[in-house]
């Protein structure tokens, strides 16, 4: 799968798509081949994929640590815990100092579970916002 490709099709969609979703695709510059997908309504947490040898991954960037409020980290961290498995096709990591939820697709899946991938995402990251914001400062 190429990362051209998926952006192409995202773009294209329109009011087309299975989710309901409308997408805008940017490419961004760098070492690694990332398309930033930002979801109609939703421009605030945009979608950053990137095609690996092994795999399509999704990211989505949360909050920085500065933002997190140090007395409840851990209990922010159970929260997290809690939520991965309940939370699908998603789950939580850190990038650098960055919280994100992820997903990650084969290389054989088609352009339509892209797309439900990239829904998906973008609505548990609103609810996960939801869910953690009483632990941000």
């Amino acid at each position: 799968m190429n990362i051209h490709t998926i952006a192409n099709y995202l773009n294209g969609l329109g009011d087309q798509g299975q989710t309901g979703f409308n997408f805008d695709c940017y490419p961004i510059d760098g070492e690694v081949e990332v398309v930033q997908v930002n979801v109609s309504g939703r421009e605030e947490i945009p979608v950053f994929i990137s095609v690996t040898d092994n795999q399509i991954l999704c990211i989505s960037y949360l909050w920085d640590e500065t933002e997190v409020n140090p007395e409840k980290r851990t209990e922010m961290f159970e929260s997290m815990l809690e939520l991965n498995i309940p939370m699908p096709l998603s789950a939580f990591a850190k990038v650098d100092n960055k919280y994100v939820v992820y997903g990650a697709l084969s290389l054989q899946s088609s352009l339509n579970e892209i797309e439900q991938e990239v829904a998906v995402l973008s609505d548990n990251c609103i609810e996960v916002i939801d869910e953690m914001v009483s632990y941000l400062k």
